[in-house]
C-alpha cells in the first residue's frame, strides 16, 4: 500500500486589494479573462477581496464579495454577491475555488444578509453546486447604464448564509448592476 501524505489546505488570505494586475496574476495576459464579454454587461467591482498566493508569493485564485440590494417577490432584501471567483489555469483541480469561495462565505455569514448569490456560466453549475449552491429556476433582472433593466443571460446560484435560510419566491430583481 501506499504511502498517503494529505497535503495541508491552502492559506486564504485577506487581500487589500484587487485590480486589473492580480487578475494578470492569476491569468495571464488576455482579454475576457471570466467568460462573460459576450453578455455585454456592465459590472460592479468586488469591495472585500479573499485570495491563495504560492510559495513564490503570486496570487493564484481569488474569491470576491460585494453586499447587493435584491427584491424578491416584491420585499426588499440584501444578499452579498460572489464574484470574481478565479483560479489560475495551472493550477486547477487542487481545491483552491472551494478554498476562496469558502473563506468569501465565511466572511458573509458574519455580515447580516441571509443569502450569497453568484452569476456564473452554465458550464460552472456544477463546481458551484459542488461548493453548496442552488440555482435560481426564475429570470434575474439586473439593472445595467442608462436605468436599463435587463435578463441575466447567466445562471444564477444561492446558497444560504445561516440556518433555516430559504430562497423567497417570487420575481427577482438586482437593483444595480452585477457584481
Amino acid at each position: 500500500m501506499a504511502d498517503h501524505i494529505a497535503s495541508e489546505p491552502p492559506a486564504v488570505v485577506p487581500l487589500a486589494d484587487y485590480g486589473p494586475a492580480d487578475i494578470e496574476e492569476i491569468f495571464g495576459v488576455g482579454d475576457d479573462h471570466f467568460g462573460v464579454a459576450h453578455t455585454g454587461l456592465s459590472w460592479l467591482p468586488k469591495d472585500i477581496h479573499f485570495g491563495v498566493r504560492d510559495g513564490d508569493g503570486r496570487l493564484i485564485a481569488h474569491s470576491g464579495l460585494l453586499r447587493l440590494p435584491f427584491t424578491v417577490g416584491g420585499v426588499d432584501l440584501e444578499v452579498m454577491g460572489v464574484g470574481g471567483v478565479a483560479v489560475a489555469p495551472d493550477v486547477r483541480g487542487r481545491g483552491l475555488a472551494r478554498a476562496v469561495v469558502g473563506a468569501a462565505l465565511d466572511h458573509a455569514r458574519t455580515l447580516g444578509p441571509r443569502f450569497a448569490l453568484l452569476f456564473c456560466r452554465p458550464q460552472l453549475v456544477g463546481l458551484y453546486r459542488r461548493l453548496g449552491f442552488r440555482e435560481l429556476a426564475v429570470d434575474v433582472h439586473v439593472e445595467q447604464p442608462e436605468g436599463r433593466v435587463v435578463v441575466m443571460p447567466l445562471r444564477t446560484m444561492w446558497t444560504p448564509l445561516h440556518d433555516g435560510a430559504s430562497w423567497p419566491e417570487g420575481p427577482v430583481r438586482l437593483r444595480s448592476l452585477p457584481m
